[in-house]
């Protein structure tokens, strides 16, 4: 197997990383659009929701990239090649739930609107992680050397543990058991959403363990400590929600 491996047309030849990305947002949205409870929020409230989320997780994915390797980034800030072109998808989710949380103050809406986003968040990630493992070294998220038999080598040689595949398992186990709960509707409302960032979060931060990033701060890397911050976060809004009176249960993202 050769990396990258492109999608070959016969008159075009597309990189992977592109064309997955690409097919995530579309998938996703549209996934968004027909799933999402309608009787819940207007489709003017949900518009400004999804800019807020777009807005949010752009600027929340730069920041956090930039953090991987604080010294590199200070020594190539007026480069815009560097400057541009990494993201990170924990980055992304953190700064689109600021982003939302900031909108629905903005526009009035107090009711949670997360668990819409859940599932359609989930199946985007999948297909774009399918991307990232096409793309192979030039990603940047494969993992560190393994003897493991599972192990890829992505043209340099070494067998590296292939966290995007292992990703895409643990978002389609997570994405399961969501959807069997959300069917069931026994959950109260942001649940869903709350239960689906947790999951990634605790996943992330194991996982990041063994990926070849810098990890500067103590032994971790900056993924890991956003994984913290979010985790903090959403511990705190389910054991308020636990300690408090069903009727009086805030509706959070």
């Amino acid at each position: 197997m050769t990396f990258p491996i492109w999608i070959d047309l016969g008159f075009i030849k597309l990189h992977p990383h592109t064309v997955f990305e690409a097919l995530a947002y579309f998938v996703g949205f549209r996934v968004y659009l027909l799933t999402r409870s309608k009787d819940k929020l207007p489709v003017a409230q949900g518009i400004w929701v999804i800019v807020g989320a777009i807005l949010g997780a752009a600027i929340g994915s730069k920041l956090l990239y930039w953090l991987e390797d604080p010294i590199r980034t200070i020594e190539n800030w007026n480069d815009y090649v560097y400057m541009m072109e990494g993201k990170t998808i924990v980055g992304g989710l953190l700064g689109g739930l600021i982003g939302v949380e900031w909108t629905k103050k903005r526009v009035g809406i107090t009711r949670s609107t997360g668990d819409d986003m859940a599932l359609p968040i989930i199946l985007g990630m999948m297909i774009g992680r399918i991307g990232c493992f096409m793309t192979g070294l030039d990603d940047h998220t494969y993992g560190i050397a393994t003897t493991w038999p599972i192990g890829v080598d992505f043209g340099d040689g070494i067998s590296r543990h292939p966290t995007q595949l292992y990703e895409i398992v643990f978002l389609l186990v997570l994405g399961v058991v969501l959807y069997r709960k959300k069917r069931q509707g026994a959950m109260p409302d942001g649940m869903v959403f709350q239960l689906f960032m947790t999951g990634y979060l605790l996943f992330r931060f194991t996982v990041d363990f063994i990926k070849p990033t810098p990890h500067p701060y103590l032994g971790l890397n900056n993924v890991q400590l956003a994984c913290i911050a979010g985790l903090i976060y959403y511990g705190y809004l389910m054991s308020s929600r636990l300690r408090r009176p069903q009727h009086l249960h805030k509706e959070e993202l």
